[in-house]
């Protein structure tokens, strides 16, 4: 399984959001239409240092081996973050549609799809059909 692809595009995904909620987020907030008050600018601003942090850490672990027990908590720690980030975007869906909400969903959709592979993936064994 590709795994460079996937540390790679999910942290480029996590490193822009990052970067938009530490240095732009009175602009963000003003876009989803909540008021930028002292406490959600700093809170979206701990937010975009989550987001970078995982990104470093994505990028930095995309050559290693990943899958099974090779990188769990990356693996893990990224899987758990997609599956309870698509759950809360699909219940700000069921209660208020946004255009950015629905684009976010198929991405954290398509991305807690991926991690779960990979986590039931064998690196090992697709490296034996590889060499025989």
């Amino acid at each position: 399984m590709k795994t460079k692809w996937l540390l790679s595009s999910s942290a480029v995904m996590m490193g822009l959001l990052g970067l938009a909620g530490t240095f732009i987020p009175e602009e963000i907030l003003i876009i989803l239409g909540i008021d930028p008050s002292p406490i959600t600018l700093i809170l979206l601003q701990i937010i975009g240092g989550l987001y970078l942090g995982f990104a470093m850490l994505n990028w930095f672990t995309r050559s290693a081996r990943i899958g099974g027990i090779y990188n769990k908590p990356v693996v893990l720690g990224n899987l758990i973050h997609f599956i309870v980030v698509l759950f809360a975007l699909i219940r700000q869906l069921a209660e208020q549609f946004h255009f950015i909400f629905v684009i976010l969903t198929f991405v954290y959709l398509g991305f807690s799809v991926w991690f779960t592979l990979v986590m039931r993936s064998n690196p090992l064994s697709n490296q034996s059909k590889m060499s025989g």
